[in-house]
């Protein structure tokens, strides 16, 4: 039989259970996909505790990579055999288990040089970066950008592809020890968020100017001070809301700080386009399997400590990418 983390209730990582699970035949359109890992993203603590509603019981998970074992009628692309990486939202939950069923749109083969386990750790953080650096903005040589939570999954790679190009990096982090990750990942410099003023220490670092750009997954708690670094016609992107939702934007403010912008994308837009998809898959993957951008997996976890997963990752304890070893 095959097993899957499944939950009856929102609440928190105690609701997640290991469950055995039956996994039939794919039907039209569908794979059946051996898990071999699976990636442990934020946005999965959001289904889990109802912020994200969907009906219950169900599985948890967005993303994983392993091997095709069939497919059903009218799959084109997608053999017995290949081995595949996914990301999405709603139509790929229930990644969290050992073998399933998939719709077969959203998979994408992985070439010899990228392992199932580097793929779980980077598809949907580098599928992120990936629009974030090529498509939300036209990102010059020697901007510079202020990245929050830089120690994390998506800021590490962000940091790296920034470096490839030309742009200064200011990270954000919580401790000494994250910013020695974020340093060694691309960022130029480092401010500890609990520590020190980050809108005055980013003007001080931009001669006044402040960024080009703020990445900002933490939300609620560093909205403020992202507006408040930004140079004239800046751009916000608010990526996430770790610390809760952002406040109502007060559009006069926008004015009064600078003429600037702020946006709220989700990855689903950026590869809804096969051909889009593709292209950023494609040049994500080139990076990796060159060097040049490297995933830094530095939690494992089995399945059956998918609770204490979450718990890791909702205190702020983990770095770069988390990953269940199936």
């Amino acid at each position: 039989m095959a097993h899957a983390i499944r939950f009856h209730k929102p609440g928190g990582p105690e609701v997640l259970r290991l469950e055995e699970v039956a996994v039939g035949n794919p039907g039209p359109g569908q794979a059946r996909v051996r898990h071999e890992a699976v990636g442990l993203n934020f946005a999965d603590t959001y289904f889990r505790t109802g912020l994200y509603p969907i009906p219950l019981p169900n599985g948890i998970g967005v993303e994983a990579a392993g091997v095709v074992e069939a497919v059903g009628e009218g799959v084109t692309g997608i053999a017995p055999g290949d081995r595949v990486t996914y990301t999405g939202f709603i139509n790929t939950l229930g990644a969290y288990s050992t073998e399933r069923l998939i719709p077969a749109a959203p998979l994408i083969k992985l070439p010899a040089a990228i392992s199932c386990e580097t793929a779980a750790a980077m598809t949907m953080r580098g599928l992120t970066s990936a629009y974030l650096m090529r498509r939300i903005w036209p990102l010059k040589s020697g901007d510079t950008i202020l990245l929050h939570a830089a120690a994390g999954g998506v800021g590490l790679i962000v940091s790296q592809w920034a470096k490839l190009l030309g742009l200064g990096v200011i990270g954000t982090v919580s401790t000494e020890e994250k910013a020695a990750v974020a340093r060694a990942h691309g960022c130029d410099y480092v401010i500890l968020y609990g520590r020190e003023d980050v809108a005055r220490r980013v003007r001080e670092i931009t001669n006044g100017a402040g960024a080009a750009i703020v990445y900002d997954s933490v939300g609620k708690e560093t909205f403020a001070s992202s507006i408040d670094s930004l140079k004239r016609r800046g751009l916000l992107v608010c990526v996430g809301t770790a610390s809760g939702p952002v406040p109502p934007i007060d559009a006069t403010q926008l004015a009064v700080k600078g003429s600037v912008y702020v946006t709220r994308p989700a990855l689903a837009d950026y590869i809804a386009d096969p051909a889009e998809k593709s292209e950023l898959a494609a040049e994500l993957f080139a990076h990796v399997a060159a060097g040049r951008i490297r995933i830094a997996i530095n939690q494992r976890y089995t399945l059956a400590d998918a609770a204490q997963a979450h718990r890791d990752l909702e205190s702020r304890r983990t770095t770069g990418s988390s990953v269940f070893v199936v």
